[in-house]
Parts: C-alpha cells; sequence; structure tokens
C-alpha cells in the first residue's frame, strides 16, 4: 500500500495493491496496522455505500462537531471525481480543495480528516462508493457546504443533484466551527 500526500493538510490518497487472477480481483482497502505506520488512526465506527448513475453529483457533505468524523473513501465500481474542501481555520490549507479521480479498478482511496468537506461526480452508470466513518451518522449533525460555492469546476453541464444538496450553505457564510 502506498501513501500520496493530498495538497490539503492531512489528507491521504492511498493507493492498494489489487491481485488479479482468472477468478477476478482481491483488493485490502483497509489494514489499521499500515495505516498507523503511515500516520493515519482512523478508528472506524460505521461503513455505508452508495450507487450512482452519470452526471449525479452528492456533496458537499460533513458532519458537525462533536460528532465530526474522519473518512476513508473507496471506489469500488465505476469512477468518480473527488473533491475534498478543507474547513478546518487553523489549517494552513483553510478554504482550498482537491481533486482525486478514482475508479474501482485502480485500488485508490481518500482518507479525510475531520473537519473537511467532500463531495463527487459520478462519470458513468454504477459508481459504487464505500465510505468508512470514524463516527456514526447523526441526523442532527449533518451538514454541508454548497457545491458550486467554492472555485471548481465540476465539468459537467447536465448534473444530477438532490434538493438536500442544493440548500447547502455557500462556503463563504459559512462560519467554520472546525479548528
Amino acid at each position: 500500500m502506498k501513501l500520496f500526500k493530498s495538497k490539503l493538510q492531512g489528507c491521504y490518497l492511498f493507493k492498494s495493491d489489487i491481485y488479479r487472477d482468472k477468478r477476478g480481483c482481491f483488493n485490502k482497502i483497509y489494514h489499521q496496522d499500515i495505516f498507523k505506520r503511515k500516520g493515519v488512526n482512523i478508528d472506524v465506527k460505521e461503513q455505508f455505500y452508495t450507487v450512482s448513475n452519470k452526471d449525479v453529483l452528492r456533496g458537499m457533505h460533513f458532519q458537525l462537531p462533536p460528532y465530526n468524523h474522519e473518512k476513508l473513501v473507496s471506489c469500488l465500481s465505476g469512477s468518480i471525481l473527488d473533491v475534498v474542501l478543507d474547513l478546518r481555520k487553523s489549517s494552513d490549507t483553510y478554504g482550498k480543495f482537491d481533486v482525486f479521480e478514482l475508479n474501482g479498478n485502480d485500488g485508490s482511496n481518500i482518507y479525510i480528516p475531520s473537519g473537511m468537506a467532500h463531495g463527487y461526480l459520478s462519470l458513468e452508470d454504477n459508481s459504487g462508493v464505500l465510505y468508512s466513518t470514524s463516527a456514526v451518522h447523526k441526523v442532527e449533525a449533518d451538514s454541508g457546504i454548497l457545491w458550486n460555492s467554492f472555485d471548481f469546476n465540476w465539468r459537467c453541464e447536465k448534473l444530477i443533484i438532490s434538493k438536500r444538496d442544493q440548500e447547502h450553505i455557500a462556503l463563504n457564510q459559512f462560519e467554520s466551527p472546525f479548528l
């Protein structure tokens, strides 16, 4: 497993080794000891996944304190354009974002520390994304940043976005509770 630093402080791209043979493939997404050796100590409390059609945009999501959490995001099938936005006021990368293209065939996973918003655009039908989080989801702490309120071009003209995601607060109006 290889680790690559993101442009964002504390955010990492992990590339796991995929083993392939005539049966298919094997990919170990997470190994606690390997992650710890690389400086990432996520205590997974919940996992869930989504399957999205092409041009679906999900994001930019996070949970507010005290239910904020770290995430490990993995694309299991299809492909996505994954975007992470730093909301931590004390971070050197506050207000900045990084972009990753993940697909179900390359073994890429993104570790996202607490205090960052996360979203993605599905680049093809049946894009499956697995989330492993360090806290259980709490509806009352669920929040987000408006997808088009920061300087990122989603590269899609006919986005499919939920009503909830269209109603998030703009980044320039968000009072960050993340230090």
